[in-house]
């Protein structure tokens, strides 16, 4: 499972994550939620390497993650999707699929998982030779998930992925993404903004506030309390 212990990442004299702790179960899917400035962003990018954490520990099965770079750690498994629909603009959407394989060489398994890939996102297996600057938001994201999903990560870090992307195109990711690790028992940190999305399809959630953690659990529970809906997500 991932276990984070104590996570607490400094900006500049501005402390963006404070003491997290909380453990999300191998195989199963974990949103965290919040506002704007929550710290949300900032957990993904201190897991992945991509910033320091001032004190703590996050551990993937037996891997220190924070002792790990950003590439050692995809070898050893773990996928991240930054928000932004994350892909290579100039390349087409098959060499964008072949960059998320690179690492893995001429291993016979790399055409495999693409065509996994495909399957789970027909309409990318339609646009293979065009380039991604071309494709509409919601296909950018698709493509941003499957060129992480043909490493075979074990664990995937989402950030954002509704992000400006209509509510059809939304309910289309997210339930492509309960079937996948309800088929293959790939575990999911899920970051949303879209909490009524996000605790649908959700096993457990956290819930952030100015970097620290109000309530995790159930999420179906926290969907349910209304107060804490009303003070934390605005519905």
């Amino acid at each position: 499972m991932l276990s984070i212990v104590g996570l607490t990442t400094d900006h500049g004299h501005v402390r963006a994550l404070e003491n997290v702790s909380f453990e999300v179960p191998a195989g199963s899917l974990t949103a965290v939620i919040g506002a704007n400035g929550a710290g949300k962003t900032t957990l993904l990018r201190t897991l992945t390497g991509l910033t320091k954490p001032t004190s703590g520990s996050a551990h993937w099965h037996s891997h220190d993650l924070l002792s790990l770079s950003t590439e050692e750690g995809v070898r050893h498994g773990v996928a991240h999707v930054p928000e932004g629909r994350s892909v290579v603009s100039e390349l087409t959407v098959a060499e964008n699929l072949q960059l998320g394989a690179l690492w893995r060489g001429k291993d016979p398994d790399v055409q495999i998982a693409r065509e996994e890939v495909l399957s789970l996102f027909p309409r990318l297996r339609e646009r293979l030779s065009q380039r991604a600057d071309t494709l509409s938001g919601g296909e950018r994201q698709m493509l941003a998930i499957a060129r992480a999903l043909i490493a075979r990560p074990d664990l995937l870090l989402l950030d954002e992925p509704s992000l400006g992307l209509a509510p059809l195109v939304v309910e289309q990711i997210f339930q492509t993404l309960d079937r996948l690790r309800k088929q293959t028992g790939l575990t999911v940190v899920l970051v949303e903004q879209n909490a009524i999305s996000a605790l649908e399809i959700a096993d457990n959630a956290v819930l952030l506030s100015l970097g620290k953690i109000v309530i995790s659990g159930s999420a179906s529970l926290i969907a349910q309390d209304t107060e804490l809906r009303h003070a934390y997500l605005g519905y």
